[in-house]
């Protein structure tokens, strides 16, 4: 009877041989669509201008160049420097992103926790209503006075209201209250019991959210737009280094007939520009892979045999 049940589910669940090749044509078509736009941006970087003025952008050029990158490579001091800030930014602010969160979610997932209630709606609220940006912009600058620092690259959006629910949902659904209690009866602190036994479990949420903290921090230049004064240059992040390139970029293009000769036509304004995306897409795509390590291990990391 049990062999009779598994032949009829792998009736209706088997893939037939021109389906699976249907399927498998299908999503690599898809796969080339995705990959498509990032391959014609790396074309382009390496392209010459005049190239780029023939025949616009494309995937074979009539001639390639490294004029972009030589010309970014002439603004190593200032990019360079950019570039540390982003990697020390985007790491101190996952690290400490993640503490808060998961650390807030646990405590909200408990059900004994007195002032739940109240802390969940204290989050949640600001989903809803917003104080807006003067009053963010007065709390940080002149209150906390975090402007002119580091820190107001990474105190004003490590911890989000969005992410708090999802670790609360997370703990509340996986992790089993039984592992808890029994882990109190052998006599473990909550704070043992929080990093030995819940983090290992969560570590798909962990991921998940370190993943879209690590792309906010890496991507975010409007920080450094509102709290580093202009004469900061030390301070600021790769992002609003690489805007700034560009806006000066466009200004000489826009502005060529103004300049002395030569001045503006020196300048690879259109390739220049793909490769400010390669400079800022690569480390952080290079960064993926990590993520997807513990995407794959937290799985199976919690798993119970019996």
């Amino acid at each position: 009877m049990a062999k009779k049940a598994k032949n009829s589910v792998l009736k209706y669940t088997r893939v037939k041989p021109l389906t699976n090749v249907l399927i498998s044509c299908l999503f690599i078509f898809l796969a080339l669509i995705c990959l498509m736009p990032a391959l014609l941006v790396l074309i382009v970087s390496f392209s010459s201008e005049a190239s780029i003025r023939m025949k616009g952008y494309s995937f074979i050029p009539n001639e390639l160049s490294l004029a972009a990158y030589a010309y970014l490579a002439r603004q190593t001091g200032y990019i360079g420097r950019a570039f540390l800030n982003s990697i020390g930014v985007t790491v101190v602010g996952t690290v400490i992103g993640l503490v808060t969160t998961s650390t807030m979610g646990f405590a909200l997932s408990r059900p004994n926790y007195r002032l739940r209630t109240f802390f969940t709606w204290f989050i949640f609220i600001p989903m809803l209503f917003s104080g807006g940006l003067v009053a963010s912009y007065m709390i940080n600058a002149h209150i906390l006075r975090l402007k002119d620092t580091y820190w107001a690259l990474i105190l004003p959006i490590c911890c989000s209201s969005f992410y708090c629910i999802i670790m609360r949902t997370f703990f509340q659904t996986t992790v089993p209250d039984a592992i808890i209690e029994s882990a109190k009866i052998d006599g473990a602190r909550m704070i043992r019991i929080f990093v030995q036994i819940v983090l290992p479990i969560s570590l798909p949420a962990i991921a998940t959210i370190g993943l879209f903290l690590t792309f906010a921090y890496w991507n975010d230049w409007m920080m450094a737009k509102y709290y580093i004064s202009g004469n900061k240059h030390d301070l600021f992040p790769l992002q609003y280094v690489l805007i700034s390139l560009e806006e000066n970029i466009s200004f000489l293009t826009r502005n060529a007939q103004n300049m002395t000769a030569g001045t503006a036509s020196n300048v690879p304004s259109e390739t220049v520009r793909m490769a400010m995306v390669v400079v800022s897409v690569v480390p952080i795509a290079l960064s993926y892979p990590f993520f997807q390590k513990y995407f794959v291990s937290g799985l199976t990391i919690g798993a119970v045999k019996g």
